[in-house]
């Protein structure tokens, strides 16, 4: 079931912990002045020799990421990866809790897609993708939950792409694709970069401690309700919780108008720092709605913004343009303690 590919001569028990500039000869790694992690540069962080083929057309050792999955052995202590090469996979993907340092190499976010159809009253059973195990990466795959739209507030609205539900998971070009509810970013530490995001309402939701580094936001507009709708809506329960969303860099653009986010507890915390922010961002910029509790522990915040969506006149009274000392915290990959666990970062 595995297949030998070339060793880096990395150990495969663990990682090499900083980003740097590499410059590949298919996949460069250093474009118009700015680093980019790529594929080469992920397979020889992890430092392995175990390769599974996901071919849809049959050329490989499978022809279903799933079953490829499945063939990984439970309590699996080294890295493998899954190569799934390109084609549009339609099924549901389920990584559980047993089955760590899984690497899913697809051959880029337009050209390999793992697609389902699925609303649901909860959340979770919808997703498309289900990451349950920590040390896991995703690279180069789009994930999708094509579900049509249905009624507004009922269990159609839920149409999951990714359910992000462990420690130390990172995905690196990616793209994630719904309507309502895109990524559940349930728990745990998780790395971004230079993903694509689309949605319309709380596009981005859960209680992870999250950076998402040079990744673009696309709003689409839901025509169903009066509201606008939410780029985030992160549910951070008490002030000891360590969880949050921070975004540097990238841009937020699209159809329509949008919040930042919304605060979906007492001590719901967000931070748009260095973005684009386009028009489709509303003057008021955040918003308490479904919330009525008090908004003294809300941590709604923005920090060197830039665009026709950052003016800040007509920001609500309680969210926060932070100082440099105030952001200093959230603006590093130590927010979620990557120089302990990432391969790469930027």
């Amino acid at each position: 079931m595995y297949s030998s590919s070339s060793s880096f001569g990395c150990p495969k028990n663990g990682f090499v912990f900083a980003a740097i500039v590499v410059i590949f000869a298919s996949l460069s790694g250093y474009v118009h002045g700015k680093t980019v992690i790529d594929s080469p540069m992920l397979t020889e962080k992890i430092g392995t020799n175990r390769t599974i083929k996901v071919d849809i057309n049959g050329d490989g050792d499978f022809t279903s990421v799933q079953e490829a999955i499945n063939s990984v052995p439970e309590g699996n202590g080294e890295w493998v990866i899954i190569h799934i090469r390109k084609g549009v996979y339609r099924e549901k993907v389920h990584i559980p809790k047993e089955k760590p340092y899984i690497f899913l190499r697809g051959n880029g976010r337009g050209k390999t897609a793992i697609v389902w159809s699925q609303s649901s009253a909860n959340n979770k059973a919808s997703a498309t993708f289900t990451a349950e195990a920590p040390h896991c990466i995703a690279f180069g795959i789009s994930f999708k939950n094509e579900a049509p739209t249905g009624v507004a507030f009922t269990s159609q609205n839920q149409s999951v792409a990714a359910f992000v539900g462990a420690d130390m998971i990172a995905f690196y070009h990616c793209a994630f694709y719904s309507t309502h509810n895109t990524l559940f970013d349930y728990r745990g530490r998780h790395y971004y970069a230079n993903c694509y995001i689309q949605g319309s309402i709380d596009f981005i939701f859960g209680r992870g401690r999250s950076l998402f580094d040079n990744c673009e936001l696309f709003v689409i507009t839901d025509q169903r309700v009066s509201i606008h709708g939410s780029i985030t809506a992160q549910n951070r329960e008490d002030e000891g919780d360590n969880s949050g969303f921070v975004f540097i860099k990238g841009k937020v653009y699209g159809i329509g108008n949008v919040y930042l986010g919304r605060a979906k507890g007492a001590y719901s915390r967000t931070i748009f720092a260095k973005t684009y922010l386009s028009k489709t961002i509303v003057p008021h910029g955040w918003t308490n709605w479904s919330y009525d509790g008090s908004t003294e522990n809300l941590f709604q915040a923005e920090y060197k913004c830039h665009g026709p969506g950052a003016e800040t006149m007509n920001r609500v009274p309680w969210s926060k343009q932070l100082t440099e000392e105030e952001a200093e915290n959230f603006l590093s990959i130590n927010f979620i303690d990557g120089k302990n666990w990432l391969p790469a970062y930027i």
